[in-house]
């Protein structure tokens, strides 16, 4: 018998759940994971443990009444979940809004994109293995976005601050002065965050060539958002479908071009650049006027049907509503981005170790509020 043949070990696969209540799932979400020693063979995602049914309550509300759930979807993203749905009524409704709202939108719309990134980045530098440094200093940063929403809307998770037509308020007179203090200070955080982080030896042992997504795979898969940019695919919707007034502003779309766990992270930090450069146009380029246009309190538009995307900051999400001419939706359906870039996590894995499951998964980027919805 020779040496090979003596160290020669039989073994079989076993599964090994991870979740749903961990660290590293970001919420309530199981992995079963096919294992040969630490090699992942395949793994079976399962959801639906904060699953809440509410498309189905949007059609037993008002138009507007729906508005507070749409926070609770991507609750790290809640501006954006009421611009995409008030985006959706008002296509239905024909409605146009005022000048000034849009501004106002798209100041929020990127202020809530940087704190998403900032909650992104910083949950998947600790699950490389940092720990709470880098989180804590994007925690930080995170917090001042949160004085700036409280300032304008009371409320520092769930805002409903989007209206249909516009706004719920103008903002106050104080915060364009805040506003222009955090532009002034934010550049300099992301400097030093890249100091710590970009040539970080561990950082990129843990991330370079794991958990590769090929372009063609993502699109295939419908990919969206900074996972798809990550890989190559060079779409974003604020300026390949540009809503609201966009097309009024100068910014680049950050394109990775491996499709690892590292392009992810980078095409993040860079559309935080991007972020403030828009944040500072609009800032400038406010015009005075309403925020919001004159529009009944019980919505009731015509019979018919519509779809609104918009480039939330975990990729498109959309919003598809069907009106019997009543004052609330026949249907509304929700394409939510987490759900969709989570559908090639499979993929992703398949051959990389445990440590490294944690790692690709972080770098996707969900909320299982939008997933399971």
């Amino acid at each position: 018998m020779t040496t090979t043949e003596m160290m020669t070990l039989k073994t079989e696969p076993f599964v090994l759940n991870i979740g749903p209540v961990h660290p590293s799932t970001h919420g309530v979400y199981r992995m079963r994971a096919t294992l040969d020693g630490e090699v992942i063979l395949d793994i079976e995602p399962i959801f639906g443990y904060l699953h809440r049914g509410v498309e189905k309550l949007a059609e037993e509300r008002t138009y507007s009444g729906f508005i507070p759930l749409t926070d609770r979807l991507d609750y790290i993203s809640p501006m954006s979940n009421n611009l995409g749905y008030c985006l959706a009524v008002e296509k239905l409704a024909g409605i146009k809004v005022p000048e000034r709202a849009e501004y106002i939108r798209i100041i929020m719309a990127e202020l809530q994109r940087l704190a998403n990134h900032c909650i992104a980045v910083g949950s998947f530098i600790s699950d490389c293995g940092a720990f709470y440094t880098p989180f804590m200093y994007m925690f930080r940063e995170r917090e001042k976005i949160l004085d700036l929403f409280d300032m304008v809307c009371g409320q520092r998770l769930t805002y409903n601050y989007m209206r249909v037509g516009g706004v719920s308020q103008d903002i106050p007179d104080e915060f364009l002065p805040a506003l222009g203090k955090f532009l002034g200070t934010m550049p300099g955080m992301i400097e030093e965050w890249e100091r710590l982080l970009k040539q970080n030896e561990i950082l990129l042992a843990r991330t370079k060539g794991v958990g590769i997504l090929p372009r063609e795979t993502a699109i295939n898969c419908g990919i969206s958002g900074p996972v798809a940019r990550g890989s190559g695919v060079n779409w974003d919707l604020r300026k390949n479908d540009p809503y609201s007034v966009y097309d009024r502003f100068e910014f680049d779309i950050p394109v990775g071009e491996v499709g690892d766990c590292y392009d992810r992270y980078r095409v993040r930090v860079e559309e935080m650049r991007q972020s403030l450069r828009i944040l500072q146009q609009a800032m400038q380029d406010i015009p005075a006027g309403p925020v919001r246009a004159e529009v009944p309190h019980l919505i009731r538009p015509p019979a018919g049907e519509a779809y609104a995307h918009l480039e939330a900051p975990k990729g498109e999400l959309g919003f598809y509503l069907v009106s019997d001419n009543s004052i609330a939706p026949y249907r509304c359906h929700v394409r939510p981005a987490s759900l969709i870039n989570l559908t090639a996590l499979r993929e992703m894995v398949k051959g990389w170790k445990v440590a490294d499951l944690i790692v690709i998964f972080g770098s996707i980027d969900i909320t299982m509020g939008e997933v399971d919805r």
